[in-house]
Formats: C-alpha cells, structure tokens, sequence
C-alpha cells in the first residue's frame, strides 16, 4: 500500500528506493540536492563517491568527484550550465563541468578564513545566482556572511554578522533567489529564513521554521513556493516534543506556511524524516529529500545499520 504525506494539493506519494545504486554502493548523508533544466538530479553526499546523478526516473547517469571533495555541503547548477559545489571541509567552492571537471575554485583548498572574520570562506555552504549571473556564496558554519561575486569571480561585497538581529546570522546554511534578484538565506539557529535584495539590504524574514536546513525556491507554473528542509529539536530536555520537525514545510512567497510534511517524531517510518538537510523540486513539482541520517543517528545511541538518506515524494493529483 502507497504512504502519502501531506494533503489536499500538497499531496505526495512517498518513493524510498527511488535511486537505483550500482550494486555494493550507498550514500553516506545526502547534504546536497539540486535538479537542472533537463530534471537531472545532482545528489551531493559525504560517500566515496561524492556526485551521483540521476534521471527523474531514478536511472544513474554518472559519478564523480572521487578525491576532490573534502566534506560536500551544497550543490546547484550555474545559470550556464555548470555545477557549483559548496566544500565546507576544504573551505572552497567548485565550479565543474556537468561531468566533474574542475573548471574554477574559489576559496584557498584547506585554508580557511580566521573564524567570524568575515573574510571568505570559513566553511561555506551553497552557492546561488542573481538573474544576470552574480554569484553568491553563503559562508556558512565558520562565518556569518553572504559574499556577492561577479560572474568572473572577482569578490564584489559581504554581508552579515554573528546575531540574532536582522542582517546576522546564526549558522547561514542555505541560499537561493527568486526572479527579481531577491536573496534568502536560511538562519539555521534563528529559526527564520531572512531576504535580502541584491545588494544585501535586509527585506524582511520568514518566521515559523524550525531549524532551517534545506532551501528552495520553486518558480514554474502558477504560483511560486517555497520548500523548507527542517531540523528537528536535538537537545534531550526537547527531543521528544512533537510538531517541531523533522520536517519539509511548504510555504508561499509571503511566508505562509502551506502544508507540513511529516509532522510526526523523528523516525525511519515512510512518513518520517530524520534530519533533512537538503532539498530540490523537478518540474513536475516532486520533491527530493536528503537527509544526513548518518551524522544524526552517529550522535545517539543504537542507530538503523543503514539509515535512510534520501527519499523522492511524487506530487499526486
């Protein structure tokens, strides 16, 4: 029998084995996810073999990155193609060709900014792009910053510092941009999800998330939405409180919250999650959830052997 999470137009049929692996292979925590114009899918993860990449229908395309990744963190396709991946182990990010080849590095391999400096990078953790092709860096667990770059990579400006306050951040560990050039930048530790325009004035922010995580900004057909990978609570005096994730939150563009999946515990029931970290929409609006289980489940006692790390949930209706 099918597991569905969600209801009414935020239906989704719930898809676990949709990647089919080479036989012997696995991923070790999910912690980056992206879709490109043709529905591929880029799934970043912190296994041997670092980029996977897959059809819509789940078919492996390629693999690559063995021995050039030192903790992948986030992955998205550049607007001509290329694919940007945020090392926040090595401190750099990559620009590669769709089959792996190194095209530029930003960022000095193992060297890293001094921590809070504000300097890139310490530990950064995706990249997205503006309309006509800025580049923009959020930076990430060692910093409270968002680097705008110009298209050739020459550093333009920052922004940010560590808070609470509009314009700081507590662990900025996701970033995209809508059509207008607005900038969101998920505040892990804040709670909220902060938007900026391009020139990083502060606009606003959503509240009502739950650890922001995973982050994406889904722009085709009628009505743009808003995809929010949760964390749930991790501290033992509130891990067990209910309705506070693990979770994906849909959202409108004005921040309200549309639907909530898996409400429930954290868990490796169907209908649960564990802790998604990242997350991407095809144009068929599916969605794609990874989540670093591993990690998670590597800081509590009696973990699954192999606990789930992605999973697909197919839009019904």
């Amino acid at each position: 029998m099918a597991v569905t999470m969600g209801s009414g137009e935020f239906t989704y049929e719930v898809v676990l084995d949709w990647a089919k692996l080479p036989e012997g292979w696995k991923f070790i925590d999910v912690c980056g996810l992206n879709v490109d114009s043709k529905d591929n899918v880029y799934v970043f993860n912190r296994g041997p073999h670092p980029m996977m990449v897959f059809d819509r229908n789940g078919n492996m395309l390629r693999s690559w990155g063995e021995g050039v990744f030192s903790r992948p963190h986030g992955v998205t396709p550049g607007p001509d193609g290329t694919i940007w991946c945020a090392d926040d182990g090595d401190h750099t990010v990559r620009q590669c060709t769709p089959e792996g080849v190194v095209l530029r590095t930003i960022g000095t391999p193992g060297k890293p900014a001094p921590y809070m400096s504000g300097q890139p990078f310490n530990r950064p953790t995706q990249v997205a792009f503006s309309p006509s092709g800025e580049i923009y860096v959020s930076d990430g667990y060692g910093n409270a910053r968002v680097h705008k770059y110009a298209p050739d990579g020459k550093l333009m400006f920052s922004w940010g510092a560590p808070g609470i306050g509009p314009g700081e951040f507590n662990i900025v560990h996701a970033i995209c941009t809508d059509t207008d050039g607005n900038v969101y930048v998920a505040d892990r530790e804040s709670h909220r999800v902060q938007i900026f325009d391009g020139k990083g004035k502060y606009l606003g922010q959503w509240n009502y998330v739950h650890r922001p995580c995973g982050l994406y900004l889904h722009q085709k057909g009628p009505r743009p939405l808003a995809f929010v990978g949760e964390l749930g609570p991790s501290l033992p005096v509130n891990i067990n409180i209910p309705n506070i994730g693990p979770r994906v939150s849909i959202l409108d563009m004005k921040g309200k919250v549309l639907a909530r999946l898996g409400e429930k515990l954290l868990g490796e029931a169907p209908d649960q999650f564990v802790a998604p970290h990242a997350i991407a929409v095809d144009s068929r609006g599916d969605i794609y959830v990874g989540e670093v289980a591993w990690t998670f489940w590597g800081r509590n006692q009696n973990p699954p052997k192999e606990p789930r790390t992605l999973r697909k949930l197919v839009k019904k209706g």
